[in-house]
């Protein structure tokens, strides 16, 4: 495919207000063996995506674009590919390749693996008009779902699915949800149809009442009401961790499922661990969480609450989510 594709990309890392993004035109480019081009449909907008701009994950690629998202359709296929023809619907996602030959990828950790490479960080994401992902990378997306709700659930819903799955919540159990945004209302609808008592801690008043509307036992922005079996840390604040820790019931567990997270204060043995309370991290994903999610999705048909900005308005979508004003998720639209 010949042409050009104008995309947004991070010139300079810099705080949001001193517009770090620019739009840009580039060829548009050809997928390789085991490649797809998309079409971009919609993008979602992750925190993630205002941490590249921001700086606070160092640039691997320059003049990156951002965008991990995203809900495309094939315009054309490398000859290796098996799975996705022209005109397919395609989802791409953070994990954007591994190497398949470390111990983590030959044991089903390939969010471990150390060579993996990721959409909008390492390669061109989809804050633009077209954008290349590994076929083998990409999903098949629930039937039924538009393009602006499939596009949340490629990683606020699959990061959000392996954060559940790694806070080891017992069934019946009470889970914390500490911020609520993109990925925490799509997590607190999967844990309330597993059974879960969900108690959320936000200070936005916008998200307690949509937590409230989603089936939230509580939402405020006090500690829960009853000590927690499992919470999950989706606000990028280390301040927030003994705080959620302290709010752990006995043999209760805190899984921190952000890439970036600011510096912990010190940890008190005896409030926040012992009892065998468990702190850990989440690290990306791996596809057979996206597959298992989107499979879950499907049946169990979350709602999605989503903002629409056009695809020129990317920048004030970011900015947007810095100040706090969306509730829900972004969904970038292209015209």
């Amino acid at each position: 495919m010949t042409g050009t594709t104008s995309a947004w990309v991070v010139e300079h890392p810099a705080p949001i207000a001193s517009a770090p993004l620019r739009l840009a035109e580039r060829a548009t480019p050809g997928p390789g063996p085991h490649e797809l081009l998309l079409r971009v449909r919609t993008c979602g907008v992750c925190r993630t995506d205002l941490h590249l701009a921001e700086g606070d994950l160092a640039p691997r690629k320059p003049q990156c674009t951002p965008g991990h998202e995203v809900v495309g359709e094939v315009v054309a296929a490398g000859p290796a590919v098996e799975d996705f023809g022209v005109g397919d619907r395609a989802g791409a996602a953070w994990l954007a390749g591994t190497c398949g030959l470390c111990r983590y990828c030959r044991t089903g950790r390939e969010n471990l693996c150390p060579g993996s490479r990721y959409t909008g960080w390492d390669i061109h994401g989809g804050f633009a008009d077209h954008m290349l992902v590994d076929a083998r990378f990409a999903y098949r997306l629930p039937e039924g779902w538009s393009d602006e709700d499939a596009a949340p659930l490629l990683c606020a819903g699959i990061i959000g699915y392996r954060a559940l799955e790694r806070a080891g919540l017992p069934p019946g159990g009470r889970l914390g949800i500490y911020g609520f945004g993109a990925s925490a209302h799509l997590t607190a609808q999967l844990a309330i149809a597993r059974g879960a008592d969900v108690h959320v801690v936000t200070r936005s008043p916008q998200a307690q009442r949509l937590a409230l509307e989603l089936g939230a036992a509580s939402a405020g922005a006090v500690a829960p009401p009853q000590p927690l079996d499992s919470a999950i840390l989706f606000a990028p604040a280390g301040s927030l961790v003994p705080v959620a820790l302290e709010a752990l019931d006995r043999g209760g567990t805190l899984a921190i499922a952000g890439i970036h997270l600011s510096a912990v204060p010190s940890l008190d043995y005896d409030r926040h661990l012992f009892q065998e309370r468990t702190v850990l991290s989440v690290t990306a994903n791996t596809r057979e969480d996206g597959r298992a999610f989107l499979a879950e999705a499907a049946r169990l048909r979350p709602a999605v609450r989503v903002t629409h900005y056009p695809m020129r308005r990317a920048d004030q979508a970011l900015a947007d989510l810095a100040a706090g004003r969306i509730t829900g998720v972004a969904v970038l639209v292209t015209e």
